[in-house]
């Protein structure tokens, strides 16, 4: 049995030829052409890259082959390099070593100032003294600093001094006002940049003192009643002071928020030297002196009649009484309470109750009813204060047949 040349025998036994067909002729193997690629040598490997870098450029190697094979001839060179470019700027990236991140500096907190020990913002001193709490974080840094802001009004903050936290949580500022508001703000000025102004302070310099506008009693007037009433104004929110020398009285009082005073001071009869001191927030002050005599007058009380005689044959008659109280100085009353009487011959008494009104006078309205006799009747009133004592005045009332 015929073998194969490598001495094994065919499986299949051969077919014998026939007479007419040609014998099989053995081909040649082609010539390969110029334009055919060679077999690609073996890639060598950049040691110590890791692997996921080496897999990432064995892929762009046969990328780069692929497209090798469709490009033209004269784009192929700068296709490479472009390609080529990128990868190795890729390789660089990641196999560049990491350099530390720089760390973001931090701005401390701001300090505060302390506001006034008494909460009163006026001053005649114009050096003060800030007391600034600084935050433990930075106290002993020697690369931190507190700034001074100072705000006038109407214009921007800036800064007037500068100086080292020091080593303690407290620092000591001096100051220097300007008359008026003087706006206070403070920041701290480290390595992380300077922080957010601290709440506002204000100072207020005043070295003007209060005027005092006295509108009662005038200098020299006479006064009829026991006290004397003080009324005029002055700076807001000053304190008020009056003495009397004639009897070491004294008073004192707050102007309002708008200015104005009453005060009441005691007199003694005859001269009475009266001074009166206003000390505004700032601690300015003022004196006014004015000199007033108690005079003799006395409470008063006027009674007047709708009508004197009343005739028997025309009852019933309405009869008003009237009373006109004035104080001591002559002045209309107000309030001063009243007692009315009207007794009239043959009939029972009548009395009512009132009060004064703003004009100082009061009325009582009745009516003499049938039955009265004829005679004189009579028409009283009593007027009673708190302040000037008490009064009374009568008035008669004649019934005829």
């Amino acid at each position: 049995m015929t073998t194969r040349r490598s001495g094994r025998s065919y499986q299949v036994r051969p077919r014998p030829p026939s007479t007419g067909r040609p014998a099989p002729v053995k081909p040649r193997p082609r010539t390969p052409v110029t334009t055919r690629l060679s077999t690609p040598k073996r890639a060598t490997r950049r040691r110590g890259l890791p692997l996921a870098i080496r897999l990432i450029l064995g892929a762009t190697v046969v990328l780069l082959g692929a497209v090798a094979l469709t490009a033209a001839g004269g784009g192929l060179g700068r296709l490479a390099g472009i390609v080529g470019g990128s990868v190795d700027a890729f390789i660089d990236d990641l196999t560049a070593t990491p350099s530390p991140s720089p760390t973001e500096a931090i701005v401390s907190d701001s300090p505060l100032i302390a506001g006034p020990a008494d909460g009163e913002p006026y001053t005649n001193v114009p050096n003060v003294d800030l007391v600034l709490t600084i935050p433990s974080d930075v106290v002993g840094a020697d690369d931190t600093f507190v700034r001074v802001y100072l705000a006038l009004p109407e214009q921007s903050p800036a800064p007037i001094t500068q100086i080292p936290v020091g080593a303690s949580n407290q620092l000591i500022v001096p100051v220097t006002l300007t008359e008026g508001g003087n706006n206070f703000t403070a920041t701290l000025l480290g390595p992380g940049g300077e922080s957010e102004p601290s709440p506002l302070v204000t100072w207020i310099l005043d070295t003007v003192p209060p005027e005092i506008a006295l509108a009662s009693p005038a200098n020299g007037a006479t006064v009829n009643r026991q006290a004397v009433d003080l009324v005029g104004s002055t700076q807001p929110r000053s304190t008020l002071v009056a003495r009397n020398e004639a009897n070491s009285g004294s008073t004192t009082g707050i102007a309002g928020a708008d200015g104005s005073f009453t005060m009441a001071l005691p007199l003694q009869p005859g001269t009475n030297g009266i001074s009166l001191t206003a000390t505004d927030p700032a601690g300015n002050s003022s004196t006014t002196v004015i000199s007033v005599l108690r005079g003799s007058g006395v409470l008063t009380a006027a009674l007047t009649s709708s009508t004197f005689r009343i005739s028997v044959g025309s009852l019933p008659a309405a009869v008003e009484l009237t009373v006109l109280v004035t104080d001591p100085d002559g002045r209309p009353l107000e309030g001063a309470a009243v007692t009315f009487t009207l007794s009239i011959p043959g009939i029972q008494v009548v009395t009512s109750d009132a009060v004064t009104a703003g004009d100082g006078r009061a009325v009582f309205r009745t009516t003499v009813p049938p039955g009265a006799t004829p005679g004189s009747g009579l028409g009283t009133v009593l007027v009673t204060t708190p302040e000037f004592g008490t009064t009374s005045d009568r008035t008669v009332i004649n019934v005829v047949q």
